[in-house]
């Protein structure tokens, strides 16, 4: 009985510290790489339209986020805190696009309530876009991780932040973007 005990012990251990690796796992694109573009569907407040992010970076910079689900506890905080920071951004010229495996009809109603209306957020039913970028969920790569990265105008990624946790992917995008912004003064 205690050998059972200790091996269901053992065993969730093990798969506890798999799940751990398994989630901080980074994605492999870094800077100074070039930033696959992509067009797809998207919703900004509501509204359904074509996303193209090659037409977004002849404004400026361009934070792409990728996120596991919307509507989930982790993905909420995250749209929240991008939404209260979205005119920090526009303030360095950069704009804000979040990308989800979830589906256009669910990513309408996020952009609304948890995005609040502030910012795109694209749907990659078929994961190409998560496959891209090298962004998906170890053991599950249709599911985005929770990976950030700071696209220049020039098509060159300047930064990546990849962690599950919400937390610092505003703040880390945000002072990559002043920093580019620093260097690059008009």
């Amino acid at each position: 009985m205690k050998r059972k005990i200790r091996s269901a012990a053992l065993a969730a251990v093990m798969s506890a510290g798999f799940a751990m690796f398994s989630l901080t796992a980074s994605a492999t694109l870094k800077p100074g790489d070039e930033a696959p573009t992509f067009t797809t569907q998207a919703s900004l407040g509501g509204k359904t339209y074509t996303y193209s992010l090659a037409d977004e970076l002849k404004k400026g910079p361009v934070v792409v986020y990728f996120y596991p689900a919307a509507f989930t506890k982790g993905c909420t905080i995250e749209a929240h805190e991008f939404a209260d920071a979205v005119d920090e951004y526009k303030k360095y010229g950069a704009t804000v696009i979040g990308v989800s495996h979830d589906n256009i009809d669910t990513l309408t109603k996020f952009s609304v309530s948890e995005c609040r209306s502030k910012f795109p957020v694209a749907a990659d039913a078929d994961s190409k876009v998560i496959g891209a970028y090298d962004a998906g969920m170890p053991l599950h790569n249709s599911m985005a991780n929770r990976v950030s990265y700071v696209i220049a105008p020039d098509g060159k990624i300047i930064y990546e932040y990849t962690s599950l946790s919400p937390e610092k992917h505003v703040e880390n995008t945000l002072k990559a973007v002043k920093d580019w912004a620093e260097t690059h003064k008009q």
